[in-house]
């Protein structure tokens, strides 16, 4: 049975306080796995003075993270396992590669030169023996080569689907593994976890900017009350941010898509609530004004709605508006307790964490709310979702194994993946950009 990923209840300090939704309010309509047919990729090693053999390791393990491929193995090719040279048009010999199953062919060279690492590869259609793509990078030989190599296969995936994939990508989460709750960065793959706070506060809700950055998180590391803060490899400047802000409590923060605005949550009144900043924190605008706790916004890929979660019906459910503002209207109506949205970057769906029989699931529901039904179920609970920039995953938490671990799935509910595997909770899961 499919698992629903339960988005971390992420209301702050507030405790939404609701009655357990029953299993009788799950919809009848269920989704059924995709069943893709997988394209079958003969990958050579690629030729030059670099470690081959793990460049070419980072690349299967790429181009399988996308679900989207079947690697042939070496011992069945008719062809050399190694590029030596890559081929002029029409010389790669597409029939050897085609009587073994493969659909594409993939060939490269790679080199370390005068303080810098070079990689060309190319990738062809063996049906119609036509090279498809041919591409070259060159970086600081500093920089991690195997980062290169899924840079790689992501371009082999935008290449045959029209999208880019998404092994390059990062995910930034919070975890305990440490003791305190600290913000920690990872590769799409789960590779690579590392710190990015240790401040021996309570941290949490991290969120990527648009250019990926920055991180902007919320932390008690000052007063003993949430502030936010900016973690950062770009331009900007490291540590608190919307200082004429700072007499509210500051609870959570996302960029708008534009990158120069913030949807923020803070309670200047009592109650929290949604405004609209700019990233000096100056001419804030309200855009939620009820008595009710409103939390968790998401926006729209094109910027014009925010989808967010409030009580004001009684029980947390997730409702819609403007950017302005304007035009609130409930979303969700099955279950009684619905929260953390998340808007795909396509347009076309919201994920949430909506409880149904005692636990968490991730929900997936249209903006119009015409369609409304469950990604994945699972006994144990399963939090916070978040898309991949592509919107074929989503990234979430779950306690199906005891303590809280980082998953993926294809957004079909298919191909679960487990990323973290640390001695504490890692939760609240943020997928950033596409690597510019």
């Amino acid at each position: 049975m499919r698992a629903i990923s339960l988005a971390a209840i992420a209301v702050f300090c507030v405790a939404f306080t609701a009655a357990d939704a029953r299993a009788a309010d799950r919809p009848s309509v269920v989704i059924q796995g995709g069943g893709e047919q997988k394209f079958a990729v003969a990958l050579q090693k690629f030729g030059g003075n670099f470690d081959a053999e793990a460049y070419r390791e980072s690349m299967v393990d790429a181009l399988e993270f996308s679900s989207l491929f079947r690697l042939i193995d070496r011992k069945a090719f008719l062809g050399p396992a190694t590029t030596e040279v890559l081929s002029e048009r029409d010389e790669v010999g597409c029939l050897e590669w085609s009587t073994i199953g493969a659909d594409i062919f993939v060939e490269g060279v790679q080199r370390l030169e005068q303080e810098q690492f070079i990689a060309e590869f190319a990738v062809w259609d063996l049906a119609g023996c036509q090279r498809k793509l041919n591409r070259r990078y060159r970086q600081a030989a500093s920089a991690d080569p195997l980062m290169l190599a899924r840079r790689m296969a992501d371009d082999i995936v935008e290449v045959l689907t029209g999208v880019r994939g998404v092994a390059s990508t990062e995910l930034t989460f919070v975890s305990k593994r440490d003791g305190n709750p600290e913000i920690f960065v990872m590769n799409a793959d789960g590779s690579n976890q590392r710190a990015a706070t240790a401040n021996r506060s309570i941290n949490n809700f991290p969120t990527w900017s648009p250019s990926g950055d920055s991180i902007i998180y919320t932390s008690y590391r000052s007063e003993n009350r949430p502030m936010l803060y900016l973690s950062t490899r770009g331009r900007g400047k490291p540590g608190r941010i919307l200082a004429p802000l700072s007499s509210n409590p500051l609870y959570r923060a996302v960029y708008h898509p534009n990158g120069r605005e913030l949807a923020v949550v803070m309670s200047p009144k009592g109650s929290a609530e949604i405004y609209r900043v700019d990233l000096a924190g100056k001419n804030p605008r309200n855009l939620t004004r009820s008595r009710a706790i409103d939390v968790s916004p998401s926006w729209s890929p094109d910027g014009d709605r925010l989808a967010f979660v409030s009580d004001r019906s009684g029980s947390p459910q997730i409702y819609l508006m403007d950017s302005d503002g304007a035009n609130v209207r409930r979303l969700t109506f099955n279950g009684n307790y619905n929260t953390n949205p998340a808007w795909s970057p396509d347009g076309r769906w919201i994920a949430y964490q909506g409880r149904v029989g005692g636990q968490f699931d991730i929900w997936l529901i249209d903006p119009e709310g015409s369609v409304n039904l469950p990604l994945i179920s699972h006994p144990r609970s399963d939090e916070s979702p978040c898309w991949s920039p592509d919107s074929r995953k989503i990234a979430f938490s779950s306690t199906r194994r005891g303590s809280a671990e980082i998953y993926v799935i294809d957004s079909s509910g298919e191909n679960l993946r487990r990323l973290t595997r640390s001695s504490g909770d890692d939760t609240s899961p943020a997928w950033g950009p596409f690597p510019r």
